[in-house]
């Protein structure tokens, strides 16, 4: 007589249970990463999107004169370059896909602001307190927006000033953007799925989307040099580096998001004024030039972006 072998159901029993063990372990892994690829494309996709649209607008500010100027310049100015599926204003914002709490780099949740003084406080000096409104893109984002109508026609950079010479950025900014890339599903967390784009000066318009990264600051919290700064953010990640003058103040429009206290000292951009001097943003409220000091000298903060 053959003998016939066979695995007892013991031993299939066992085996798949070593299959679903491996497969709860490394699944999720693969899913974030199939996500963070999806978001990474649609975000540069999105920002490459809405650069576009700016650029085609002739002037950025002088939408509205009231409380409502930023549904205005949806509707009357952006929407007329950008394809728009759905405006939404301060009391509708569900309807855009708006989540009510944004999960911050920090790990807090905060709520969703309806105006613009109330998103960040430092624009109390602007003399109109408009609210927010929201928008939803052809390709399914949400994207909420806070609106400056009296911003700057221009900058003052690269003109020549004193060194103790300090700009406000407050009005440089005309428009910011909180887009979520796939509404209110979730994760709803800044660096994911959620980011900002900041288009400043009314004129030659300058539209920016920087991601911090997730680190508060290189160089184990501390201050650094220009040329340490530059080294600090390589060392982080190959991936990162310094923010420019405008990607730096975006980032304060949107310090809540990415966990900035705006007591902190001046930070560092990669925007140099000569030689021997770069641009520094001061205590996140003003923007100056600074002379670079010597990699062995203190010197300001630095927070990284990625590329």
């Amino acid at each position: 007589m053959k003998k016939h072998f066979a695995f007892t159901m013991a031993e299939i029993l066992l085996s798949l249970t070593i299959i679903g063990v491996v497969a709860a372990i490394t699944l999720p892994s693969l899913t974030g990463n199939i996500n963070e690829r999806t978001w990474n494309t649609q975000r540069k996709a999105l920002y490459a999107c809405m650069s576009q649209a700016i650029s085609l607008m002739p002037s950025l500010n002088n939408y509205g004169s009231d409380s409502n100027a930023t549904q205005i310049f949806l509707t009357n100015g952006l929407a007329k370059v950008l394809k728009i599926n759905n405006i939404c204003d301060h009391e509708h914002l569900k309807d855009c896909g708006i989540t009510d709490k944004i999960t911050c780099m920090d790990g807090l949740k905060i709520s969703v602001k309806t105006n613009l003084k109330e998103w960040n406080t430092s624009f109390q000096n602007i003399s109109i307190d408009t609210y927010a409104a929201a928008f939803e893109t052809a390709n399914g984002e949400s994207i909420l927006a806070y609106y400056n109508p009296n911003c700057t026609p221009d900058h003052p950079f690269p003109r020549a000033y004193y060194s103790y010479t300090l700009y406000e950025v407050i009005p440089f900014m005309c428009a910011n953007f909180i887009y979520d890339l796939n509404g209110s599903k979730g994760p709803n967390t800044v660096g994911k799925d959620i980011g900002f784009i900041t288009a400043m000066y009314a004129t030659d318009s300058k539209v920016v989307s920087p991601m911090p990264s997730a680190s508060k600051n290189a160089n184990n919290n501390g201050r650094t040099s220009w040329t340490g700064a530059m080294k600090a953010c390589k060392n982080e990640n190959p991936y990162s580096r310094v923010p420019n003058i405008d990607e730096l103040t975006a980032m304060f429009y949107n310090r809540e998001l990415i966990n900035v206290n705006p007591l902190e000292e001046a930070y560092w951009s990669s925007s140099s004024y000569s030689k021997t001097e770069a641009y520094v943003l001061h205590n996140l409220l003003y923007l100056t030039k600074v002379a670079m000091p010597k990699s062995s000298s203190p010197g300001s903060r630095v927070r990284c972006i990625w590329r």
